[in-house]
């Protein structure tokens, strides 16, 4: 997809929960050490993807200035939405103060759920149907007790409202390239409380091919290198990963140090790429070029190119994410399972 410069990101906004349980306490309850990263999020007993969702919205909306009587559309990228069979993007509309004339849908494509919304709303933006639409990647990402998903399953999410690029954007949306596969590298079949996943065979065949196929494609295709990107966002199931996946693509630490988040507050899945795009908005300058990966198991990776603009100042979300970074709080073993409905009194 290029959009010929048609397109771009007029506002965003990004919340995660303040609670986080570090990785040496959940170690201490299991009796084995594994430290993909240093801590995780986890929401409060009365928050969930839906409430996440909203907050991300309502910052973006309210940092932006974003007009709500021409916001179209609302699609919610997310695998842990509160409903089994009912929409979290309705909820969206009504609890916004949206027009109920809104287009409102749900996505899911595990971690990559949040890029396919962008794609959705840049192409309903582009088309003319609508004027303005938000994307959304939220989750409370869920991991069986004792299992290596535990260690890194956390919460957080993000919101993009997409417009015409004459609306005024703070980021243009250059192009952007999809590469899927039937890869059964993660999955939870119905009824199921926790995803099942096959250990490493997640990283080789899935998570590191998608994302390279993926990029690769995208410069050949756009004749973009990684020396023309000023920062490089990859999703981000734990600390390892995307640092490696950087430096096979021929990218460096530096360019990826904003967005990686994950060492702190764990993988958000639909939200880690969303959310990892946020923190890099937060420090972008104008003429800044932004390169984003999402990967999402089963399996799937989104690569997109953003340009930054003279707008950026006066839109960056208010409060930033490093306001939620610096407000979070420990938990113990106890509240975090009672929290996640994993202890029931």
């Amino acid at each position: 997809m290029k959009t010929s410069n048609k397109v771009g990101i007029y506002g965003y906004g990004a919340y995660i929960p303040r609670y986080i349980i570090e990785n040496s306490v959940i170690a201490q309850v299991w009796g084995k050490l594994s430290t993909p990263i240093k801590s995780k999020t986890f929401p409060s007993y009365d928050e969930d993807s839906l409430t996440i969702a909203y907050e991300a919205c309502r910052i973006a909306i309210e940092s932006s200035g974003a007009p709500r009587d021409r916001i179209g559309a609302v699609y919610v990228g997310s695998e842990s939405k509160p409903y089994a069979v009912k929409p979290s993007g309705t909820v969206l509309v009504d609890a916004l103060g949206l027009s109920r004339n809104t287009l409102s849908a749900d996505f899911e494509f595990a971690c990559k759920a949040g890029t396919e919304a962008i794609q959705a709303i840049a192409g309903l933006v582009s088309s003319g149907m609508i004027d303005f639409g938000i994307a959304v990647g939220t989750d409370t990402s869920q991991g069986r007790p004792g299992d290596e998903l535990e260690y890194t399953a956390a919460a957080g999410g993000a919101a993009l409202i997409i417009s015409r690029a004459d609306d005024g954007v703070l980021a243009v949306i250059e192009a952007s390239n999809s590469y899927v596969s039937d890869t059964p590298d993660f999955w939870r079949r119905s009824g199921e409380k926790y995803p099942r996943h096959l250990f490493r065979f997640t990283g080789e065949p899935a998570y590191f091919h998608h994302i390279i196929s993926s990029v690769r494609r995208f410069f050949e295709e756009y004749g973009y290198s990684p020396k023309d990107f000023d920062y490089a966002i990859f999703h981000q199931p734990n600390t390892k990963f995307p640092q490696r996946v950087a430096k096979m693509l021929g990218f460096s630490m530096e360019q990826i140090k904003p967005g990686l988040l994950s060492p702190i507050i764990g993988n958000t899945y639909s939200g880690a790429t969303l959310v990892g795009l946020a923190a890099t908005l937060d420090v972008a300058k104008e003429g800044d070029r932004i390169l984003l990966a999402s990967f999402g198991s089963g399996a799937g990776s989104d690569t997109f190119s953003f340009l930054v603009t003279d707008l950026i100042e006066e839109r960056r979300a208010k409060p930033p994410l490093k306001a939620f970074l610096d407000r979070l709080v420990t938990k113990d073993y106890s509240t975090y399972v009672r929290y996640r409905g994993k202890l029931m009194l």
